[in-house]
């Protein structure tokens, strides 16, 4: 396996990551000014848990994760993303 980095100058080349980088960086470090670790790591986690259960997302049709996770279950994924190699496909 080989590591593939993003090319310097080249944000694009994971868009997601660049995405979510630039909203904490808007919503959560310039709104804040922190005096210490432990104020930045509270407000942090205040913004995580947020992010993370309350606030609706495009990407899951403007619902909550919290949303989905109701509807499917923690640790359950809606489709399966591999196949058992003893499945036999039909052609």
């Amino acid at each position: 396996m080989e590591w593939h980095y993003i090319a310097p100058g080249k944000p694009t080349q994971n868009a997601f990551i660049e995405s979510f980088n630039g909203r904490l960086r808007d919503e959560c470090f310039y709104e804040k000014l922190f005096t210490s670790v432990l104020q930045a790591r509270a407000v942090l986690t205040t913004w995580r848990q947020d992010y993370n259960t309350i606030r609706p997302h495009s990407k899951l049709g403007e619902r909550t994760p919290a949303q989905i996770a109701d509807q499917l279950g923690w640790g359950h994924a809606p489709n399966p993303v591999a196949f058992p190699s003893i499945i036999i496909h039909q052609s």
